[in-house]
């Protein structure tokens, strides 16, 4: 890898926070979440920019970008006490293929049924890779820091009861 490619990457890691911060203003996330979101989205970015950069295809650049966005996004949820949703939906954000969708509903009102069927297929499977990579996370047990085992719990009841 070059020093060229290597400042590519940071600039794309830039990018990917200033996209993803833009738009978790307008989701209107909590104050206390912006930069935690915003590194969130940039990360998934520059994993998929790497990926292909390596010479993966779309759709596995994608699938690889969202397992450890989705990681992240569990981990911020923990230790910032707000929903695992805010930082995951401002996180795909970059990955979501927008364009695809454009273009496909572009090539179905010209009635380019070729082009149609092509941007709708790839864009399905970009879509579908991105399920598959957040699903992968989310379907993973995780530890919950600071948080009190069921054991706990019952003892604690239990204590506040004898009182």
């Amino acid at each position: 890898m070059t020093i060229q490619q290597l400042v590519e990457l940071g600039r794309q890691f830039l990018l990917g926070c200033a996209g993803t911060l833009c738009f978790g203003l307008l989701f209107g996330i909590p104050r206390r979440t912006y930069l935690a979101c915003a590194a969130d989205g940039a990360v998934g970015w520059v994993v998929y920019q790497l990926a292909v950069l390596l010479g993966a295809g779309g759709v596995a650049a994608t699938l690889l970008a969202a397992v450890p966005l989705t990681l992240l996004a569990r981990v911020f949820a923990i230790t910032l006490k707000a929903p695992v949703t805010v930082f995951l939906l401002c996180g795909i954000f970059p990955l979501v293929p927008g364009a695809g969708i454009y273009y496909t509903a572009y090539y179905f009102i010209l009635d380019n049924n070729p082009l149609f069927i092509e941007n709708g297929v790839n864009t399905l499977k970009v879509a579908v890779a991105l399920a598959i990579g957040i699903s992968l996370v989310l379907g993973m047990p995780f530890p919950h820091f600071g948080q009190k085992s069921s054991e706990q719990l019952l003892k604690s009841r239990s204590d506040t009861k004898t009182e």
